[in-house]
């Protein structure tokens, strides 16, 4: 299969299996017993793998949330957890989801083989929250394993996706209001951005250039590894989307 075809197909699934962990009830209870609200620990416990930091690098990491927001939620949380222990705390909510969701699945060595080899030949340069990810120590167990690679892989394309919305002319704010005008607000933004047919257009050309930007770990796959990916992919978002 076509790498970068592979890098957009695979990217439908993984974006909701990869952030299932943020808002589950069993994350946003142990962020009350952190001392944290969800969204806060959502910030800090995602950002925390690149260290106890200024808000603006976890605002050029994240992209799209206005920078007013990252600094309140980041500052106010890592005065009460370190970022570093909340991003350990939040896999381990994805490791719980994972070892209950996905126990019963067929493929997941597959699944975990083919995602650990992108992740392996993936240039982390220019992609520092997936670098941040690619970095952390992965668990023993198939399913808590398959759901931290899952959120690795949504992170590189994530990462890959805001270089290729600065290579096409647009602002993250501009990209995030095309494709979640409901969520201007929620992400910090009190107004719209401006959006015309061009900025459509250049959003475009941002996914076929994400596509490419993530595809070259892809490339290192066989085909067989490549269907093992897509496989896995399914059944973890199917194992969810029927709890």
């Amino acid at each position: 299969m076509n790498p970068e075809k592979l890098a957009a197909q695979i990217g439908v699934p993984l974006n909701t299996v990869g952030a299932a962990h943020y808002f589950h009830p069993q994350s946003v209870a142990r962020s009350k017993e952190l001392g944290l609200d969800g969204f806060r620990f959502y910030v800090l416990g995602r950002g925390g793998v690149l260290g106890d930091v200024e808000a603006p690098v976890i605002q050029s990491a994240f992209g799209g949330f206005n920078g007013g927001l990252i600094a309140k939620m980041w500052d106010s949380a890592r005065s009460v957890v370190d970022p570093r222990q909340a991003a350990r705390e939040i896999l381990d909510c994805g490791h719980a989801i994972g070892r209950a969701e996905f126990s019963e699945l067929d493929g997941l060595d597959a699944f975990n083989e083919a995602a650990q080899a992108v992740i392996a030949a993936t240039d982390p340069a220019g992609l520092a929250l997936y670098a941040g990810y690619a970095a952390e120590p992965l668990p023993d167990d198939a399913p808590a394993r398959a759901m931290q690679l899952a959120i690795t892989l949504r992170e590189l394309r994530g990462s890959a996706h805001l270089v290729a919305v600065l290579a096409a002319g647009l602002t993250p704010a501009q990209a995030h209001t095309i494709k979640r005008p409901d969520m201007v607000a929620q992400f910090g933004w009190e107004e719209s951005p401006v959006i015309e047919e061009h900025h459509r257009r250049s959003l475009d050309q941002a996914e076929e250039l994400t596509n490419k930007i993530a595809g070259h770990g892809f490339a290192s796959l066989t085909a067989e590894q490549g269907d093992a990916l897509l496989a896995g992919a399914s059944a973890m978002l199917a194992a969810l989307q029927n709890d």
